[in-house]
């Protein structure tokens, strides 16, 4: 449709134009040469020679111009719309040049004036204009639809090839902004829809690989709880074995023990780092569950606790036994003693206080125990990856409790604050 208007208003502007021309030529026609009147100016210049002025030519009926000369080419008398400048020139412009005659004698001349060469190029000049109008309409017509033609086709590709490179850049949240008279609506609409598509399927991508890495995660640390208890298990019957056979046994159980642990650490440390953070399902618990908690990892009936008082809280089940497995581990690890519980209600917070009776920590290490891979200076002999610290931290902090520890006369204490529903 545009196409034709197009087309349409350059055959107007063609046949206008044209049009214009034809009425300029018609329109400059030179005069045809009146011979009577030429003849009539002749006697009566030649009656009123020597008398010649304005007025004796008010009856002429010549229409062209014309100019009176004496013998040495003065001047005598010429209309209004010529200037004369010489007899060559006269000649050379194709003027009509009769001689006035007196007494048999030639006194002067006329020179009727051609102006055809002047309306030649009074003809040229209109013409010019009216081509150059023509072509000035022409190019603003051009112009415009060159301008609706770059906004309307080419202006939208140019928005499809940012658009292409963003999308190859992995940049799926800048959408595909085209105007309301879009020619390509439905092309391009399929492109937005097209990022759309990636960007979600980007983002289930990343969820899935995350889930694994949190499911890796969680159950790398899971099995660290079963390996010491089982390494603790074996220690203990390594201790009352009497018989060679017994004692290899169980110091192979105890050495394949530390290997699994060794090689699920190392895979724990790697997926945490990939990670970054770990999820978590805050739910409201009966504070029961915690003395399940204390009890699946009560080896060896190491660990004396208190009745827990009876009360709701804010928890994720399996991220506090995570919390609680590390803290008696370490204390398993590191004291070597009876771990005692208490618990307590505390402006709106459940506390427990685990308590050990080893060496504890330096006071200077107090503040970095909770930071990743940081392990004290009493771990020489002892595996592990300073992670279970911080991990709890983490765990804790997210399920709006606290975690801190604090170094007593006669051990180490640490205390685990639990939001109450």
């Amino acid at each position: 449709m545009k196409i034709k208007w197009l087309i349409i208003m350059i055959v107007v502007v063609f046949a206008v134009g044209i049009t214009c021309s034809t009425i300029i030529i018609n329109n400059k026609n030179t005069e045809e040469v009146d011979l009577i009147a030429i003849n009539d100016l002749v006697k009566t210049v030649e009656k009123n020679w020597g008398q010649i002025q304005e007025e004796t030519f008010h009856s002429s009926s010549i229409l062209q111009p014309y100019s009176i000369i004496d013998a040495s080419e003065n001047v005598i008398y010429q209309t209004l719309d010529t200037s004369f400048h010489h007899i060559y020139d006269a000649i050379k412009n194709r003027d009509i040049v009769i001689d006035v005659k007196k007494d048999n004698e030639i006194v002067g001349k006329i020179i009727i004036h051609n102006n055809e060469q002047e309306i030649v190029e009074q003809m040229k000049s209109e013409l010019v204009k009216s081509i150059c109008v023509i072509f000035t309409l022409l190019m603003i017509i051009s112009i415009l639809y060159i301008t609706y033609i770059y906004r309307a086709l080419l202006k939208p590709f140019q928005q499809l090839q940012a658009f292409a490179a963003n999308v190859a850049r992995g940049h799926f949240d800048i959408p595909l902004n085209m105007g309301k008279n879009n020619y390509f609506g439905a092309f391009t609409e399929s492109f937005d829809l097209l990022r759309e598509e990636l960007d979600a399927a980007r983002q289930r991508e990343y969820e899935s690989n995350r889930s694994k890495k949190e499911l890796v995660a969680t159950l790398s640390h899971d099995i660290k709880t079963p390996v010491a208890s089982i390494k603790a298990v074996s220690e203990l019957m390594l201790m009352q074995a009497k018989e060679d056979k017994v004692i290899k046994q169980v110091q192979t159980i105890s050495s394949k023990a530390e290997q699994i642990n060794l090689l699920v650490t190392d895979m724990f440390h790697a997926t945490l780092e990939e990670l970054q953070q770990l999820k978590l399902t805050v739910t409201e618990q009966s504070s029961e569950i915690l003395v399940e908690m204390i009890e699946n990892v009560n080896y060896d009936h190491q660990i004396v606790y208190d009745a827990i008082p009876p009360c709701i809280i804010l928890t994720d089940p399996l991220r506090m036994q995570q919390v609680i497995d590390n803290i008696i581990s370490n204390s398993y690890k590191y004291a070597g003693t009876k771990v005692i519980v208490k618990s307590q209600i505390n402006n709106g917070y459940l506390e427990l206080h685990m308590i050990d009776f080893g060496c504890g920590i330096s006071e200077e290490e107090l503040p970095l125990l909770f930071n990743k891979y940081y392990r004290g200076k009493n771990v020489e002999g002892k595996n592990g990856s300073g992670l279970g610290l911080y991990i709890s931290k983490y765990f804790m902090e997210n399920m709006q409790g606290h975690i801190h520890c604090y170094n007593r006369q006669d051990g180490f204490t640490v205390v685990l604050k639990i939001k109450l529903a």
